[in-house]
């Protein structure tokens, strides 16, 4: 038997970081049994579909590393993977299972089903199944509003393995005669899922543990239609809590909101992985290879998975001090170019200087030692338009008691600093050196008092020459004069 399993999201926004663990653990399962991996997408919901959605899907799979065998947009022989384009197949079902008797017509309207619930019914009541199913037909052939409702047994139990949680038994008076056919002719979520994974030999089914309970549905279905059942692999959600599941109302909960807050591809799924599955060896960081080779059901937890952005901000920080400055550069640049107090300066300098200090690309934008020079009313401002660097200036930032180091101090040293910067411009670092040992003090008091000038904050992504070389040297002069003018006031 050729492994065959599928991904089948609805079109409704961006991809939940829920959805992409699916995806990745069923591609995972596929690819390491030399398998099919299927991307279908479920729109039968067209009250809740975005216009663009389809296509996002598309991209994040691809960008992710997930590449489908069969789709919606590459094709495959058991196409159509949209389901709305199916519509006609699941109907030419639907009265397969009228004719057994396992599915019947319901004309009861939806005021009497809210009567019903408000009277404390917790499932539909069967009072459509008793309607011959001659007379049911005549009424919906009429004009009369119908839906088409699965004949649960009444009575009984039914047993089904799960490949992560073993043997389950759920009762049948536990489960209610679900909707099969809705209102306006398409099939419901459950419904067309049954009939897709079976025409599309589909032979392994992974998805979130609330359909466990409901599996029996999915197997009566199945058996009605004499068909053979899939396997099931049932997975725990994803919580940003011990009490809540991560979702979108609580900030970025998708792949592509961790992408545009400067995470890395590569590590955001293999983030995504460990939520859910522990490797034997405890590995954490690897790329798609190991997980093919190494991804096991064995090694699927029954607990639910808690999303710690700290984790990931450490793996994507691992990941990063892998690449080259180039390579860093080429990602981290969309982050720095849209921050607007940056321009001006050497973009690909500065991401030097951040490279290996960045945790996410996004920590190359707006990060401490920038704002607080940039003007708060206008960030667009150029860099050789600022101010407020020495506006926040004052004779108390100077003060280091390690380096013995105060304004008075600053201000003695600051014609000095201006001078060597003058002179000494392409060989700083070495004159700054030199001029300490002449003075007969500390190298680090020199080196602060000079970034303090040119920055006016204590932290910065590089040391004060490097600042020096970021601003470019008529700039760093300006600032040099300018402080020294605000200590002499």
């Amino acid at each position: 038997m050729r492994v065959r399993t599928r991904f089948a999201p609805s079109p409704t926004g961006y991809l939940h970081i829920g959805g992409m663990r699916t995806a990745l653990y069923a591609y995972l399962y596929a690819k390491q049994h030399g398998g099919d991996f299927i991307l279908r997408l479920e729109d039968t919901d067209r009250e809740r579909l975005v216009g663009d959605a389809a296509q996002i899907i598309y991209d994040s799979m691809k960008e992710a590393g997930l590449t489908y065998d069969e789709g919606p947009d590459i094709g495959g022989p058991c196409g159509p993977y949209i389901q709305s384009e199916r519509r006609d197949i699941y109907l030419s079902y639907a009265e397969k299972l009228l004719e057994t008797g396992d599915a019947y017509y319901c004309f009861c309207t939806k005021e009497r089903l809210e009567e019903m619930h408000a009277a404390g019914a917790t499932k539909y009541d069967k009072r459509c199944l008793r309607i011959p199913l001659d007379e049911a037909r005549a009424r919906a052939a009429a004009g009369e509003p119908y839906v088409i409702r699965q004949n649960v047994p009444e009575s009984g139990e039914y047993t089904f393995r799960d490949l992560v949680f073993g043997e389950v038994t759920v009762p049948y008076a536990d489960l209610e005669d679900n909707v099969l056919i809705k209102s306006d002719g398409l099939p419901t979520y459950n419904f067309a899922n049954v009939i897709d994974d079976h025409l599309m030999g589909i032979t392994h089914v992974i998805r979130g543990v609330e359909y466990l309970s409901s599996t029996p549905k999915y197997d009566l279905l199945y058996r009605a239609l004499g068909w053979e059942p899939p396997a099931y692999m049932h997975l725990q959600p994803i919580m940003r809590d011990a009490r809540h599941k991560l979702s979108k109302r609580y900030g970025a909960a998708s792949y592509k909101d961790f992408i545009n807050k400067g995470y890395l591809k590569d590590a955001v799924m293999n983030y995504i992985a460990l939520l859910g599955w522990s490797p034997k060896d405890n590995t954490e960081k690897f790329g798609m290879d190991y997980m093919i080779e190494n991804f096991s059901v064995d090694g699927l937890s029954k607990s639910p998975s808690i999303f710690d952005e700290a984790k990931l901000r450490w793996l994507n920080g691992e990941y990063i001090r892998e690449m080259s400055d180039d390579e860093f550069f080429d990602a981290a640049r969309p982050f720095l170019e849209r921050v607007d107090y940056l321009q001006g300066l050497d973009l690909r300098y500065l991401a030097s200087l951040l490279h290996s200090r960045c945790l996410s690309l996004a920590d190359v934008g707006p990060s401490e030692c920038f704002a607080d020079m940039r003007k708060e009313d206008d960030l667009s401002v150029n860099l050789t338009e600022f101010v407020t660097a020495f506006d926040k200036l004052s004779p108390d930032m100077f003060v280091h008691a390690k380096n013995k180091t105060d304004a008075a101090v600053a201000r003695e040293m600051l014609p000095d600093l201006i001078r060597l910067t003058e002179e000494h411009w392409d060989d700083l670092y070495p004159a700054l050196e030199a001029y300490a040992s002449e003075k007969g003090v500390k190298k680090g008091a020199v080196l602060w008092v000079y970034r303090i000038a040119i920055t006016a904050s204590p932290v910065t992504p590089g040391g004060a020459t490097e600042m020096a070389t970021l601003f470019g040297r008529e700039e760093t002069l300006r600032r040099l004069a300018r402080s020294l003018t605000l200590l002499s006031e």
